[in-house]
């Protein structure tokens, strides 16, 4: 799971590219290349394979897992009410973006988090996304060995 959860911001690695003097608006710029399909596609096979251990049958369900986990990244990003948009069809375009629908409010981006509007986003990210945490945490009764005479 820590290692989902890496990869659900990994597309946030672009944000070097700020230290870089790559500008928000180019390819490798900010929610640019590393926020599309194509990126993500990249990241959930080589996560794969890097823990599929040669089996075939596992990489390609877990490729598929992985990389449905890292393309939800920027389709979040393409709901935040800010920035310039997400580039989710590069390298085929380096076209930005947005869902019709945008209700989360775009956070503010390094040390800047720290601030009132951090927290204010930090509190509106976690009321949309309470519901899935109270489900996954949600208690249930794991069906026994015993019981099934089969593993679960």
């Amino acid at each position: 799971m820590i290692a989902f959860g890496a990869l659900s911001v990994l597309a946030d690695a672009d944000v070097i590219a700020f230290r870089l003097g790559i500008p928000y608006s180019a390819p490798f710029g900010h929610r640019g290349a590393t926020h599309s399909v194509m990126f993500a596609l990249l990241a959930g096979c080589a996560f794969a394979a890097l823990l599929s251990r040669g089996t075939d049958r596992r990489f390609w369900s877990l490729a598929l897992i992985a990389s449905v986990v890292a393309v939800s990244h920027p389709l979040l990003d393409a709901i935040t009410d800010g920035g310039l948009g997400v580039a989710l069809l590069w390298p085929f375009s380096n076209a930005r973006f947005f869902a019709t629908w945008r209700p989360i409010p775009v956070a503010p981006i390094g040390a800047r988090m720290l601030s009132s509007r951090g927290l204010h986003v930090l509190l509106i990210e976690t009321l949309w996304s309470s519901p899935l945490l109270v489900w996954s945490l949600w208690p249930r009764r794991a069906k026994s060995l015993v019981a099934t005479g089969k593993p679960t």
